[in-house]
């Protein structure tokens, strides 16, 4: 793969470009993870020198390869576990505008009812667009109501991503419209633009279960995380983990929707929809921005 030139590129390419090369990287170190391989090696198995992919790590997340892979450990995901008991209590009293929130993306939500979920998305028309992130290729859906759909595709596996949020809503009308979607991937994927005075609009389309599970999700913080079983006592249905684990998997708003910050029981990653090495980048890469604002990069 070719460098990014970094005097041309829109940041968000040179951050999918670094993310092709992070990927090649984390997926490395889950192959290898008990021989705890060391910077070089992990270079020559992405592609490149040491000292282009310390720079690299910097440039797309603020740590140092060395850090970030300690920073998605079995062991770090256990600390965060322990650190975010009762996270979800206090997200709740505080409410989606608490201090808890200061580094994370603002978002305010509605959702469809229920007939509309199941018509299938019968009469909407949905304008979508593929637009380059942090985590690679990134479709943005959206309804006049706002955003109702982000998902992450793999380098050349943009059709798969497509039909897959398109059996979503069935019968919704489809329309490649990647100047619509522009400005809601920018104000996802730049940091700079979240304001909780301009947050992001976004809709629900699922059942009634499903949006009080994704509702619950948007309440965990950066930094922190929690468990299926956490989430099934907070919505009042303490034996429905399997049922809440549904939901996640179905959650049709990849990053918004920090359905990457759940964990199992034992710090496990566990599934994610678009895959556990995106999900691992995704943790490290908020590791580094509260480091960024911690002042400890």
């Amino acid at each position: 793969m070719l460098a990014p030139n970094l005097d041309a590129a829109h940041p968000l390419e040179i951050a999918a470009a670094d993310y092709e090369i992070v990927r090649r990287a984390v997926e490395y170190v889950n192959l290898r993870f008990r021989d705890q391989p060391e910077v070089e090696e992990i270079a020559r198995a992405a592609g490149v020198s040491p000292r282009a992919l310390t720079d690299l790590f910097r440039r797309w997340c603020g740590l140092t390869p060395k850090d970030f892979l300690q920073a998605v450990t079995l062991d770090a995901a256990r600390r965060i576990l322990t650190e975010s008991d009762n996270v979800l209590d206090a997200a709740y009293e505080l409410g989606f505008s608490g201090p808890g929130r200061l580094h994370d993306l603002f978002v305010v939500h509605e959702s469809m009812s229920p007939g509309e979920w199941k018509a299938g998305g019968a009469g909407l028309v949905i304008r979508y667009g593929f637009h380059a992130s942090q985590f690679g290729s990134a479709l943005a859906m959206v309804t006049p109501r706002g955003l109702c759909g982000l998902a992450f595709a793999d380098e050349g596996e943009e059709d798969k991503a497509l039909a897959d949020m398109r059996r979503r809503w069935p019968n919704a009308l489809y329309i490649e419209d990647p100047f619509a979607t522009a400005p809601y991937a920018a104000r996802i994927f730049d940091q700079s633009t979240w304001n909780p005075e301009d947050p992001l609009r976004i809709v629900f389309i699922g059942t009634d279960f499903e949006v009080r599970v994704w509702e619950t999700l948007m309440r965990i913080p950066l930094g922190k995380a929690t468990t299926y079983s956490t989430i099934a006592g907070r919505i009042e249905k303490p034996k429905a983990a399997r049922a809440v684990g549904a939901a996640i998997g179905k959650n049709p708003m990849s990053f918004v929707v920090p359905c990457h910050r759940v964990l199992g029981k034992d710090g496990d990653l566990t599934g994610y929809h678009w895959g556990l090495t995106r999900k691992r980048a995704i943790l490290g890469w908020e590791a580094g921005q509260l480091c960024k604002e911690w002042g400890e990069v």
